[in-house]
């Protein structure tokens, strides 16, 4: 059966946006403008706009468009499981539906009444790392080798180049792959959240705890945890994860107990973190810790080859995306697309494509790559 997700906005736009897309990956999705009395369907999540932050939604994702650290913490504080900023990163989106859902408890929350939608099955598979240039090869059979073992690996590369995905498939063609795969950003958690995000609380640690909460640690047990933007992290927090690495365990913040955690550690960072030790701002002891094996994932602009491959693959899939024949490419807009600096990787690629889907005709032409692409860079 597939997850309930409740969306909650007063913009019937936000609303069917939202329910377009997470009924694409396979949730059932009812809305709702927030007028309706809160009582009457259980939800294993809700996703609502920030106004509605003193309703027991739990668990739940607040909307904002405020991006100021003091309303995050604020939010969170209340109760809220994660924070989205608007305009609405839909790939960070749905990451986090994802990671809550896939430890959204049997008991799940009450929430408002439902309009009328469909029901899918859920089945997200991972991505498929696309091309066959020399660089991206080698990362490949680095993850065919690494990914059995148990061995911690540091992913770097410059922001949009797919370090995530290869996280993902290190999970997937591991021995942990029936396990979760928890992602933290740790550049978005503010450093006084760090603790309480990374090994949970427990209830009344601090003013705001009213319930415990399982930290990023907890519910990575018998899979895997992918600490993102690793380099970003404040040395304080840098030393609490030094020690779970070191000890398997963990303490929730208020607890004198240690909880042993299973755990597979893979890390990213778009920075040189050997030049962020010489400066002072990333322990060498957890730099060790964490790159027993190093995959470094090469810029769009060392690949170029792979473009006609991920412009093929990133067309057949946002025309699936919205519902519309696949749009070919002529070989002249391609080659359009190959003199283009790509300072955004594959991130940026993606969204050019759609971009063009959206504003082309029947076939993306070189003069559509110069009109909508190349003049508005």
């Amino acid at each position: 059966m597939s997850k309930k997700i409740l969306v909650i906005d007063p913009s019937r736009a936000i609303r069917n946006t939202l329910k377009e897309r997470l009924e694409f990956e396979g949730y059932t999705v009812d809305t709702s403008d927030g007028s309706a009395d809160p009582s009457r369907k259980r939800y294993d999540l809700t996703i609502a706009e920030e106004s509605f932050a003193t309703l027991s939604l739990s668990p739940w994702i607040a909307l904002t468009d405020c991006a100021e650290v003091e309303r995050v913490v604020e939010l969170l504080h209340k109760g809220a499981d994660d924070v989205i900023t608007r305009p609405i990163d839909m790939n960070r989106l749905l990451r986090v539906v994802r990671e809550r859902l896939s430890h959204a408890p049997e008991e799940v929350v009450v929430a408002a009444p439902p309009q009328r939608t469909r029901r899918t099955s859920h089945h997200t598979a991972v991505e498929p790392i696309i091309g066959s240039s020399p660089r991206i090869e080698r990362v490949k059979r680095l993850i065919e080798r690494v990914a059995p073992s148990e061995a911690r690996v540091l992913i770097t590369g410059a922001n949009g180049t797919g370090k995530e995905l290869v996280a993902r498939w290190l999970h997937e063609k591991s021995n942990r792959a029936a396990g979760p795969f928890i992602e933290v950003n740790c550049a978005a958690i503010p450093s006084e959240l760090i603790e309480s995000e990374l090994f949970g609380h427990e209830k009344g640690a601090f003013t705001s705890a009213i319930r415990q909460r399982k930290g990023k640690f907890e519910q990575a047990i018998g899979g895997t945890l992918f600490m993102d933007e690793i380099g970003d992290m404040s040395l304080s927090a840098q030393a609490k994860v030094l020690r779970a690495l070191q000890e398997n365990r963990v303490s929730r913040v208020g607890s004198d107990k240690d909880i042993e955690v299973d755990v597979r550690v893979l890390a990213a960072t778009n920075k040189n973190l050997r030049e962020e030790i010489r400066k002072g701002n990333f322990r060498e002891d957890l730099y060790h810790r964490l790159s027993v094996i190093v995959i470094d994932v090469p810029p769009l602009g060392e690949r170029l080859d792979d473009i006609p491959a991920l412009v093929a693959h990133f067309s057949a899939r946002i025309a699936a995306e919205y519902g519309i024949a696949e749009k070919p490419l002529s070989p002249e807009a391609v080659e359009e697309l190959r003199k283009m600096p790509w300072g955004g990787n594959i991130r940026e690629l993606r969204n050019v494509m759609e971009r063009l889907i959206i504003l082309s005709g029947n076939e993306i032409t070189a003069e559509d790559v110069q009109n909508y692409v190349v003049e508005t860079a």
